[in-house]
This record gives structure tokens, sequence and C-alpha cells, in this order.
């Protein structure tokens, strides 16, 4: 069976295989060093635990666990706060009209503007799995079981939810973006400038990136042609959002210019559709596939399983998925349709 759960010190070498066989190609927020991800994954503990300093803040990294061989698969996460008490970065896009009535001319110009608007958002991230797994039901377990999370612990997370898709990059390597704009000003390339924001955090980029606007005219065609457009290896992640409730804003990945997506917490699908109920023991596997979660903090649980209702607020589902979410006759689950 598949489970999602809080991630573990333990898990520490399963994830570091994975965050580094993902590929020069693809990016993301997880650590590729030992320690910097070690840390992250103490601090992820201290937030499901509840035992963070005032200071500190909260920071959720769940695992997708392949229960058969015990081997962690793929990596989730949700920053209860985008920026973590730093400013988030991002660029809004937006539009100037330059217009002379000596001459009769009138331009609409697209221009970029650094904005931290979406600091303090609730954030997804750190979503990583193994490449035979996309697009499989394991991968949106992996993905909305976060939702399950937020609507169990609502408190701990904003009304506004975002998050970042890895914008485009060529085969070779080469993201036209970063090489038309971020290159000139950080002087090193796009994988160093990402392993710096997964060691340290975005704040760096103010300290090096221009503050004045961006005129995209002056944008290389390749650069112009990537704002807002998603990696091909993450348009399965950007259609599974948008399905659960996402849209495109108006701002762009400081990086790669890769599409920043937006919800309001309480109309995401997993939120809207997943109902409380009692668990209760089926006598079969059949039944309708469903997302049950239960537990809460660093108990929190959530697998994929055959479940049939009652008429009242019961659930009925096979014994292994109790043994899987840790929980007996008679405790309440969290339920969604897959």
């Amino acid at each position: 069976m598949w489970l999602v759960r809080p991630a573990q010190p333990g898990d520490l070498n399963d994830i570091l295989d994975i965050a580094g066989g993902q590929g020069p190609r693809m990016s993301s927020t997880l650590p590729k060093k030992q320690d910097a991800l070690a840390a992250k994954i103490e601090q992820s503990a201290r937030s499901f635990a509840g035992t963070n300093n005032a200071s500190e803040a909260r920071r959720f990294l769940f695992v997708l666990e392949d229960t058969g061989s015990g081997r962690v698969q793929g990596v989730s996460g949700i920053d209860a706060r985008a920026g973590n008490g730093q400013p988030f970065y991002n660029y809004r896009q937006d539009a100037l009209i330059h217009a002379s009535h000596e001459l009769g001319v009138s331009r609409r110009v697209e221009v970029l503007y650094p904005s931290h608007a979406l600091t303090d958002h609730t954030l997804l991230c750190s979503f990583t799995i193994r490449p035979e797994l996309r697009g499989t039901d394991a991968f949106e377990l992996l993905s909305r079981a976060r939702m399950l999370f937020i609507a169990a612990h609502r408190e701990l997370f904003t009304d506004q939810i975002v998050v970042e898709i890895q914008g485009v990059q060529t085969e070779n390597g080469d993201v036209p973006f970063w090489d038309s704009l971020g290159r000139h000003f950080f002087n090193m390339d796009f994988e160093t400038a990402d392993q710096y924001s997964g060691l340290l955090s975005k704040t760096f980029i103010a300290e090096l990136m221009p503050p004045n606007p961006i005129y995209v005219t002056l944008l290389s065609q390749a650069a112009r042609e990537a704002l807002g457009q998603p990696h091909p290896q993450t348009r399965a992640t950007f259609e599974l959002l948008q399905h659960e409730g996402f849209h495109s804003g108006c701002y762009l990945d400081i990086f790669d210019a890769g599409p920043v997506l937006e919800a309001r917490t309480d109309t995401l699908k997993s939120v809207v559709t997943s109902h409380p109920k009692i668990l209760h023991a089926a006598n079969t596997d059949d039944g309708e596939p469903c997302l049950v979660s239960g537990g809460e903090g660093e108990r929190f649980r959530c697998t994929l399983t055959a479940l049939t209702e009652s008429l009242g607020d019961e659930v009925r589902v096979p014994v292994k998925t109790w043994n899987c979410l840790g929980r007996s006759s008679g405790d309440e689950v969290r339920i969604t349709p897959l």
C-alpha cells in the first residue's frame, strides 16, 4: 500500500536519493546536502509535534512510503507561511502605456515588477517523486494528502494558498528566462542559484536583483515565450493542481518565470469534498477508491483504499487500511474521493 506520513530522521537517505535523482533539469526546494536536509526534517518534526519556539516558522514535510518495502518514493511539503519570516519574492506581470499625443502613438508594454506580495500566504512546496510514479494514483495521493492535512488543521494555515511550478528549461539544461535576465546579476548558472535557494532562502535575491521594473521587450524571444509556462515534466503536477482549484495569477517564479498558482484555501477540491467519518471494518476489498486520512499532527497518516459508506457518518474499509493509518474501529477519519 501507499502511505503518506510526516518525514522522520530515518528517511534522510531515501529523501537525499530522491532529491539527487531528479536530474539537472528538475529543481526543488529540497536541499541536496545532507546537513541542510537533516535540519529541514528536524524542523518539520517540531512543526508536526507543535514544539516550535515562537520565532520558528512551521514547515511540514511529508513522505510517500511503499509500505511493502518500507522505502520512501516521494516527498511533498507545506510552508505555513511563504517566506518563513522573510520576504517571498516573485515577479508580478503588469503593463505600462507609453504614449505621445504629439506623435499620436500609444503602446502597451509588458513589465515585470519585483514583488513580495505573496509573503505569508500558505505555500505548497518540495513536491518530488520517483519519475516512474508521475501521473499515477500514488502521485495524486502525495499531492492531495497535503490538502487533507490542511483541512484537518485549518487553524494553522492562511485563507490564501500558493504554489510555484517550475518553468521552461531546454533539453540541454538552458533556462531561457534565467539566461536572459538573472544570470547577468548573479554571475552564476541556474542550477547553482537553485541550490542556494534550497539551502538558504530567496532573501539573497533582494541583494542582487535590480529593484527596477523589467521591460519584457528587452528579454530574449525565448525568455518572453517562457513567461508563465510550466516545465514539460511538471505538466502533470500543473494539471492536478488546476483540477484541485488552483489558477494561474499574475505572479511568476523569479528564477525561471514558471507560473505561480493561487487559490482560496476553503475552495480547494480536497478541502470542500473531504468529510469526517467514523471508521469500521469491511468484509471485502470492494468499494470506491478514496483518500482516507487520520490522526493529528505527528500521527497524521493518509492512504488510498477501497471504501464503502453507510447512510450515517460511518465508512467501512479493509482492516489492512486500519493498520496502515494506525487507526481502529470507532476512530474518526477524513475521506475524499480519488
